[in-house]
């Protein structure tokens, strides 16, 4: 079917609205109070709405895919369209449709699966600074512990003395 050509309401009437002049013939949305072609009057051209696009796909009807058994089903070379679904089945139901040679008609394949790649590499780097951070607050922990108890030792040993008799005796200094 040919493509409907929409066209500015009252463009007979003018020639500087397209009439005898192709070039001149451009669509606007009819916006006045009274306009026909607004109040979708009979006899009057169409307005651009919705339902007038063409498909994507020629002659056959896509199949709708909803998970991984719906692209076990179909044969190769043939189109389909993927429904809302979580990206981790997604990419299984992209890769299954690659090795089957089936079309997605409503996802760029390559870009989608370099977008994921990215932010995976992404990910991973973040996870590495993170536990970069780890050790290192780790180990700035341990040496600081080792210093506050050596401290502490010392000051209970300033403070106190042992009798060899097994009391306690304070030490003035």
């Amino acid at each position: 079917m040919a493509r409907k050509k929409f066209l500015r309401s009252k463009w007979r009437a003018y020639s500087k609205l397209g009439k005898g002049r192709k070039k001149k013939q451009r669509y606007r949305k009819p916006k006045g109070r009274h306009n026909k072609m607004r109040e979708k009057k009979k006899s009057n051209p169409k307005i651009v709405a919705i339902g007038y696009k063409k498909s994507k796909t020629s002659g056959k009807k896509p199949y709708l895919i909803r998970n991984l058994q719906g692209i076990s089903e179909i044969e190769k070379g043939q189109k389909v369209i993927l429904s809302k679904i979580g990206r981790k089945k997604k990419i299984e139901i992209i890769k299954k449709a690659e090795q089957k040679g089936i079309k997605i008609i409503n996802i760029n394949v390559k870009k989608f699966l370099n977008k994921i790649k990215k932010q995976e590499e992404e990910k991973e780097k973040e996870n590495a600074k993170r536990k970069e951070k780890a050790k290192r607050k780790k180990t700035e922990e341990e040496k600081n512990k080792g210093k506050v108890d050596n401290k502490k030792e010392g000051i209970k040993s300033e403070e106190k003395e042992t009798n060899k008799e097994g009391g306690e005796k304070e030490k003035w200094t």
